[in-house]
């Protein structure tokens, strides 16, 4: 397996999936059948399903919270961290998680692209806030305006934050063919995330992917392909070595 080698001007751009996240053993919450208690995910995750009845779509995110902090973060979700503290301000994570694993392990530098499990806005206000409780039996107002509290999760039918895309962007320009872009525990079939490999390449960047079942087509995209837990992986691929 090869080992990331770094320079004074190395730049690391990192896009985690869900893969990352099951390797802690985060519930899925939905069966065979892609069904939640007999729910179409978008009963649950979706701008519609909110408005026809807040209370299930609240109870689903409870019991994701309550699952979330049932677990912790895996050795691949630190050996990021890690490598974040060593390299500051010329590395960047995007993740497409939700669970806030990657934050627990230290990491800083992060886009939480698809929002937020353990925060809450009003959908007035529109000011996300830190929010660890669970609504079983009512509902969460807003305290500045009344208004109606919802998830801070990117749902089915909604635009990323634009200011996210931007910065990640910017990260690649500036990073050229220095940068190392990595895509870990993602299917890519989510854009726009999935298109960040070709901006990667498109200015000179290396290319890993590190998933445990790599689709052929996403594989192909890339430089480096290593088949394999991100647990397992990433301490050695990022292990503690010192900059040249």
């Amino acid at each position: 397996m090869k080992t990331l080698s770094l320079t004074p001007q190395t730049k690391v751009l990192v896009l985690t999936g869900a893969g990352v996240s099951a390797e802690s053993g985060v519930p899925t919450f939905r069966g065979m059948d892609g069904l939640w208690e007999g729910h179409r995910v978008e009963e649950v995750a979706s701008p519609e399903g909110f408005a026809a009845d807040p209370q299930l779509v609240w109870r689903f995110y409870s019991l994701r919270r309550e699952g979330a902090l049932e677990v912790n973060p895996n050795p691949g979700h630190v050996a990021l961290a890690k490598l974040e503290e060593r390299l500051g301000d010329r590395y960047l994570l995007a993740t497409q998680n939700v669970d806030g694993l990657h934050a627990r392990a230290g990491s800083r530098r992060m886009l939480a692209i698809h929002g937020e499990l353990f925060q809450s806005r009003c959908e007035k206000c529109a000011v996300p806030f830190a929010d660890q409780k669970t609504y079983f039996d009512t509902l969460p107002k807003c305290e500045t305006c009344g208004g109606a509290v919802r998830p801070h999760i990117v749902w089915f039918g909604e635009m990323l934050n634009p200011r996210h895309l931007e910065q990640v962007g910017e990260f690649i320009q500036a990073g050229g063919s220095d940068l190392h872009f990595f895509a870990i525990g993602t299917s890519g079939l989510v854009y726009p995330a999935a298109g960040f490999v070709q901006i990667a390449r498109s200015v000179g960047a290396m290319t890993w992917l590190i998933d445990a079942a790599p689709s052929r087509e996403f594989a192909s995209q890339f430089d480096e392909v290593i088949v394999g837990k991100s647990g397992e992986v990433l301490p050695f691929l990022l292990g503690e070595r010192s900059e040249r």
